[in-house]
């Protein structure tokens, strides 16, 4: 004997709703295998749920009702099994671009989550101490881009002399150097005779913060500001150490003297 389902348990049992089914039933898509001649109550076999969760399944693969009621019409099974071996691997196709998507989307939520702890970091501040450092500071690169990032220290080697050449050498560091509101990038020396453009990093205590692209402008006020009140400094330059976080983005260490 069959069981029976009313329309508000078979749309239950299809995780659907009881309009979606009457909707089947108007236009001919899934008709109930029974109906009350009275009432006009409608009532679903497990057979006829199973068909409601095919055409939910084959609209999520975005055929159109029309062309799925023809389907489902067809008289020749071999046909009917055709179509949904097509439909399989539309829907396979259709995983493996959504598994796609959501990995590039998990590397951005990974980018946007390191931004957001910077954020709460930046208005961190925190000492270090550092040794004397030499810097060359560029002619003409005044911020980081993708293209002056890509090979950096090569700007600088360009700057010195083929002469000289051999005798310089650079951290593997980029950075931004501010003085009197102007800013060159530049790279710090581990070996270098004097030249034009070399500029000292006087040894002694900076106070630091962590930031990014957004955040880096109120870092920098902050930390100067902070650099007046606690420990009676006027910091006459500004020091932004470039954190490569990926192929896309950097962030950055910015840094104020505030004495030895």
């Amino acid at each position: 004997m069959k069981k029976y389902f009313s329309v508000g348990e078979a749309a239950k049992a299809a995780h659907t709703t009881a309009e979606t089914l009457r909707h089947y039933d108007r236009i001919g898509l899934v008709k109930p295998s029974k109906k009350d001649d009275w009432t006009q109550y409608r009532y679903y076999t497990e057979q006829d749920i199973v068909q409601v969760n095919t055409v939910r399944a084959l609209q999520l693969m975005d055929l159109p009702l029309q062309e799925i009621k023809q389907v489902l019409e067809y008289d020749d099974l071999e046909k009917i099994i055709a179509f949904f071996e097509r439909a399989e691997k539309k829907a396979d196709e259709k995983i493996a671009a959504l598994q796609f998507s959501k990995a590039k989307i998990q590397v951005a939520k990974a980018d946007y989550q390191r931004n957001l702890e910077l954020q709460r970091k930046s208005r961190s501040a925190f000492l270090k101490e550092y040794p004397q450092r030499m810097l060359l500071l560029s002619d003409t690169l005044e911020k980081p881009t993708l293209d002056n990032l890509w090979n950096y220290l090569s700007h600088f080697y360009e700057k010195v002399t083929p002469a000289l050449e051999e005798k310089f050498s650079f951290e593997d560091v980029a950075g931004i150097y501010t003085q009197q509101g102007r800013s060159r990038l530049f790279a710090i020396c581990t070996h270098y005779v004097d030249i034009e453009g070399l500029q000292v990093l006087p040894k002694g205590r900076y106070l630091c913060a962590n930031c990014t692209e957004e955040t880096k402008e109120q870092a920098l006020r902050e930390l100067l500001d902070l650099a007046r009140k606690k420990y009676g400094a006027e910091p006459s330059f500004t020091v932004q150490l470039i954190v490569v976080s990926g192929i896309l983005h950097w962030n950055y260490e910015v840094q104020v003297y505030v004495g030895s």
